[in-house]
Order: structure tokens, then sequence, then C-alpha cells
């Protein structure tokens, strides 16, 4: 058995994209369009051949809550601090600050919990990370 991929589904287009591509970094591999069904899929992941997220945009429009209940999504990261800068510049609150080097959380557009986790070992504990404390939910 091989994982393909997870689904959300936005009616948020531009900010998820921008979400995952710009602010994560992951490359659009290919979207398929249907007519028939009125919705788009856009499969985004790290690299060609790893694990996908697939993102369904309904054209018509609805809410949704909580990305439809679903859990996270978990990524691996080179520097957890640069990754979370890079969000706090955009906007994006840190829910859970990497206050260990090592974890922390954020939501996308969606409210869909994203975990981000340091590749190797725990960075050190560095100021302004140590001092913030969690908000929200996770």
């Amino acid at each position: 058995m091989k994982y393909l991929h997870a689904m959300i589904k936005t009616n948020k287009l531009e900010d998820t994209l921008h979400f995952y591509c710009e602010l994560m970094g992951l490359e659009l591999l290919r979207k398929k369009d249907s007519e028939v069904g009125r919705f788009s899929l856009y499969f985004l992941a790290t690299h060609d051949g790893a694990p996908e997220i697939e993102v369904t945009h309904n054209w018509d429009e609805k809410e949704y809550t909580n990305g439809d209940n679903f859990g996270h999504f978990a990524f691996r990261v080179d520097n957890i601090y640069e990754q979370c800068e890079t969000f706090m510049k955009a906007g994006v609150d840190i829910l859970r600050p990497p206050r260990d080097g090592y974890m922390a959380f954020v939501k996308d557009p969606n409210n869909i919990s994203i975990e981000l986790l340091q590749d190797d070992e725990r960075l050190e504990p560095l100021e302004p990370w140590i001092s913030m404390e969690n908000i929200g939910t996770w």
C-alpha cells in the first residue's frame, strides 16, 4: 500500500494556494477541472512523488468549518524558527510557538491545523519563541 494524498475542501482558493505554495513552499503538481461536477482539484506536494494534498474547490459557494473537521497536516521543516518567522511576516498567527525548538502549530485559511516539526535535532530554544504563549486552538 502507498499513501497517495489527503483532501481538503476550500471556498478560499487563492488564499489556500498562497498559503501552501508561497508560504509553505509546496509545488502545484497538477490541476483537474470538472465541468460536469463543477469543481477543480489542485494536487500539491513538497516534490513529485511525495505524499500530496488534494485541494478541492467546489465552484458553487459552500461554507466549511474547520476543514470539515479535518485533524491536521504535519510537515518536517529545515528550520522551524525561519518557517514560523515566514508565517508571522505574512500575518499568520503562531498558535503553538516553537518554544522547545521542535514543534509549532498554525492554521491555514480554512482553519485546518498545520503541525510543524523540526528536522533532525531540536534547535536551541530562543527568544521571542520561548516567551510566546499558546493562543487559540489547534
